[in-house]
């Protein structure tokens, strides 16, 4: 009988251990997650990604969605973005541009709807300020450390003009490109560049009034 009783004390042990190990795998409150601080620190400009890695459409989904719960002004919410997947797309993106985007196998070109920024019509020193630049600033940065955070490398591209991207892809002309975010995953040749980990003291950058 004491056999028995040990038995089923061993079994229902055995359950209870699988369950919470279900729990602990299935439970994002448990996942462990980088600092943010430390994050930004190991983050780098991605210039040599692996174009036979595709980014996985979850986590494109998560990145995605950190750019449109970005804050904007009045909360116009004026970002769009447009997924350039296909290798016609990205080579037709990569000619309007300037600059490159090193083989990455997705980007995100993020752009802002001239008609629903907001406008300050009391700015005097930059006459009738839009809040496009900055709205697209602040849902790139959202998603470039969405993806950080899930092993996804990204670069900040800013080097085209927005007419020829317009062109290329056929914009309408209220739909003004901000900036491109190539992600991927890194490369052989993959490195920060010589330069990325100096940083300026705060005190060239901050001021107390």
């Amino acid at each position: 009988m004491r056999k028995l009783f040990t038995l089923a004390a061993a079994v229902l042990l055995m359950a209870a251990c699988g369950s919470k190990q279900e729990n602990i795998q299935t439970n994002p409150q448990t996942t462990e997650t980088m600092d943010f601080l430390e994050m930004t620190k190991q983050r780098y400009s991605e210039r040599s990604f692996d174009p036979s890695k595709p980014v996985e459409q979850a986590k494109l989904d998560r990145i995605l969605e950190a750019g449109r719960l970005a804050p904007t002004a009045a909360n116009m919410q004026p970002q769009r973005f447009y997924l350039l997947r296909s290798p016609e797309v990205l080579k037709k993106t990569e000619e309007a541009c300037y600059s490159r985007l090193y083989g990455a196998p997705v980007a995100v070109l993020v752009c802002y709807d001239l008609d629903s920024t907001w406008h300050n019509g009391r700015e005097t020193l930059l006459p009738d300020y839009n809040s496009g630049e900055q709205d697209c600033a602040i849902a790139a940065t959202q998603m470039m450390y969405a993806a950080e955070e899930q092993g996804v490398h990204t670069i900040w591209i800013r080097g085209f003009d927005a007419r020829a991207i317009q062109q290329a892809l056929g914009l309408p002309a209220t739909m003004i490109p901000a900036m491109i975010l190539p992600l991927g995953y890194p490369g052989d040749k993959s490195a920060p560049a010589p330069m990325h980990f100096k940083r300026k003291p705060m005190d060239e950058f901050l001021t107390e009034l």
